[in-house]
């Protein structure tokens, strides 16, 4: 039988909080049922790296290496040789160990490479010599993948240009899920959602409000939800909770199944972040949750989101400015049916975790 390997240089989070705790172990999931599907063993290592020198070991002596069409990992944001518990690594060599054996086997081998917000000041807040060191460990990082991978999969194309390695690179944002079917039916005044944080001006929720202000002027027109950390409201300025309770927006904390719950209610979906060097190549966890749901988005014209979402026709994008998001808000009452039924009818065939493991291997060892 066909093997494929998947190589995690970190422990699995236990508690999945966070779309990068989450994405690892979709993946994991949806390697297995396309196994089952095309008669593939998947094999995993993954663990602190004495527990994945060990896992390696026994794996090679027992002959279970053999046969492996590709391997497939992933990063994490700290670099791969800090990820035992405090940082100190048991056995620093393991993965050189690993990598190197399956280039001498001739296996091919692509990382997901998560994130580069140490390259951005602004986002990566340590200084010092301690900045300085731990920099020099990224780009050691990053030459250490173009040594030993056949290509670097990434969250978005446009992260590409900030990524130093020299090696093919391609997309591989998050995958959706199957959700409940939403409703058929927009509601009069239409219902929409906000999932995300509020202590920052770079979410985009008050730009947000304030299109909503305007939608609603002469008679209201949609009805806002918004979905936050319950720490996180509770810490506003008042200013802004008296904004909040002034244009009647519905402030609830769910997560989980109380969330999935509550976008059956809905219509539709936003994502208002402001346009920044960043912005423009991250792809929020959020976007792909919002689909699953079947609910179409308006979001800003960040390059990577704007992409996605215009590719199959999953909403409307507008400018970081309320009078464009307003304008969108009114398009979206207009066509939200239309934009709900391309949802419906593409979003799983192309963008499943099942898709995500298919374009993993036509990558890594082309299309039969």
């Amino acid at each position: 039988m066909k093997k494929v390997l998947i190589y995690y240089p970190f422990q699995l989070a236990k508690n999945v909080n966070s779309g990068s705790k989450l994405r690892p172990h979709e993946m994991v999931k949806a390697f297995r049922e396309w196994g089952k599907q095309n008669n593939i063993d998947i094999l995993l290592i993954s663990g602190t790296s004495d527990e994945r020198a060990s896992q390696f070991k026994k794996l090679v002596s027992e002959g279970a290496l053999s046969d492996l069409l590709f391997c497939y990992m992933e990063n994490q944001t700290i670099p791969l040789w800090l990820t035992d518990p405090g940082h100190k690594p048991k056995d620093p060599f393991v993965d050189r160990r690993v990598l190197r054996y399956l280039q001498q086997h001739n296996v091919p081998v692509g990382v997901f490479y998560r994130d580069v917000y140490w390259k951005f000041d602004e986002l990566y807040k340590l200084t010092g010599m301690k900045k300085k060191i731990m920099q020099t460990l990224y780009k050691m990082e990053e030459k250490f993948y173009e040594k030993y991978m056949h290509t670097v999969f990434l969250p978005s194309l446009e992260m590409g240009k900030y990524v130093a390695i020299d090696r093919p690179m391609t997309d591989l944002p998050p995958g959706g899920k199957k959700g409940v079917e939403p409703k058929r039916d927009t509601s009069s005044p239409l219902k929409g959602i906000y999932v995300g944080g509020i202590n920052s001006e770079d979410y985009g929720l008050y730009l947000l409000l304030d299109a909503v202000e305007l939608v609603n002027k002469d008679s209201k027109k949609c009805e806002l939800t918004v979905v936050c950390r319950e720490d996180e409201f509770a810490s506003l300025p008042e200013a802004k909770k008296q904004r909040i309770q002034e244009l009647q927006i519905r402030v609830e904390h769910k997560s989980g199944a109380e969330l999935d719950k509550l976008y059956q209610e809905m219509d539709i979906a936003f994502i208002p972040r402001y346009r920044s060097e960043y912005n423009d190549f991250s792809v929020p966890v959020k976007l792909v949750e919002y689909l699953s749901a079947g609910l179409p988005i308006v979001a800003t014209d960040c390059t990577a989101q704007k992409r996605f979402i215009e590719t199959d026709g999953y909403g409307v994008i507008c400018q970081d400015e309320k009078q464009s998001m307003a304008n969108a808000i009114e398009r979206m009452i207009e066509s939200r049916q239309d934009y709900m039924e391309n949802i419906q009818q593409t979003f799983m065939i192309h963008h499943s975790w099942i898709a995500r493991v298919e374009k993993v291997k036509e990558s890594l060892v082309g299309k039969e």
